[in-house]
């Protein structure tokens, strides 16, 4: 079926329904275009929330329809792929937190946005990308846990006198990049800014002249007064910078910084879902309530 027919359907699906759809940064150029909102994974959840949309189609991985739906308890929220899971939230389960704060005790626990609803119910407090320096700093303690992205967590305790103690998690995708990647970049575009994601080894964000989370990049790109860029951070998000600066231009650090996982929702999984009601995320209203205190208090300073 062609993209035409698709977006057709998908149009054909949503009518006279209370739905609005989301697509993370790093989607299918496709489906970012079939969205009626674009951008990271936390944010997308809060202007969902603000919504009056009875139903939210979630394109992104499974720990983000989880963070919409704890936002949003009332409403319905689907995934078009149950598949779509995110790597580095499997690296920490429920028992590895457990055993991980006994090691440590006392100290209070930062969770990044990328965990599972669970995890999230069981820390203090949890950060994004944008925010986890912040969220460090606000918090009445010397030494603090941070799951379970070890690269962010290195990139926070390099901003801050506060001991971190990361847990071992990372992202594959991000880890592929390597400094040869980048600095091939850097000579192929000499002039070109670089722009890292933290989830990066910090062999590679040294090399960054600015190290920003997916909705970072857009905002920086937008106001620099530079005209190229190299992009470290998985591959679609060059499709938005493209779109929203049609006058600069953007270098993809390359093939190695693709998420199979973000590529698993299309446009016929998302007409599915639309049609279907496919697949609706369900949590226990337990680990909700707890999960929605540790989103809140992160709102609540950052």
């Amino acid at each position: 079926m062609s993209e035409c027919d698709l977006l057709e359907r998908i149009s054909a699906a949503r009518k006279n329904k209370n739905v609005v759809i989301l697509a993370h940064n790093y989607q299918l150029g496709e489906v970012q275009d079939a969205a009626d909102f674009v951008g990271d994974s936390l944010e997308l959840s809060r202007k969902a929330a603000e919504t009056t949309a009875g139903t939210i189609v979630f394109c992104g991985v499974h720990f983000m329809a989880e963070t919409a739906k704890i936002l949003s308890p009332n409403k319905t929220v689907l995934l078009p792929d149950l598949e779509a899971g995110c790597p580095m939230a499997d690296m920490i389960t429920l028992q590895q937190l457990r055993e991980f704060k006994e090691r440590y005790p006392g100290r209070p626990v930062v969770a990044y946005v990328n965990t599972s609803a669970a995890i999230k119910s069981e820390v203090d407090i949890c950060c994004t990308s944008a925010n986890a320096l912040k969220v460090v700093e606000s918090l009445d303690a010397d030494e603090i846990l941070f799951v379970p992205d070890k690269c962010l967590a290195e990139y926070v305790a390099s901003k801050t006198n506060k001991k971190i103690i990361p847990y071992p998690g990372f992202c594959p995708t991000h880890m592929r990049i390597l400094p040869e990647h980048v600095l091939r970049q850097k000579e192929l575009h000499p002039g070109a800014l670089v722009l890292a994601h933290p989830e990066c080894r910090r062999a590679v964000w040294e090399l960054a002249d600015a190290v920003c989370s997916t909705s970072g990049m857009i905002r920086y790109a937008k106001e620099s007064s530079a005209k190229e860029f190299i992009v470290v951070t998985e591959a679609d998000i060059l499709h938005r910078l493209t779109r929203e600066n049609p006058e600069k231009k953007f270098y993809h650090v390359g093939d190695m910084a693709v998420c199979p996982n973000m590529k698993k929702i299309t446009l016929e999984k998302l007409a599915w879902s639309l049609e279907d009601g496919q697949y609706p995320i369900e949590l226990p209203e337990s680990i909700m309530n707890s999960a929605r205190a540790a989103i809140e208090r992160m709102i609540a300073i950052a």
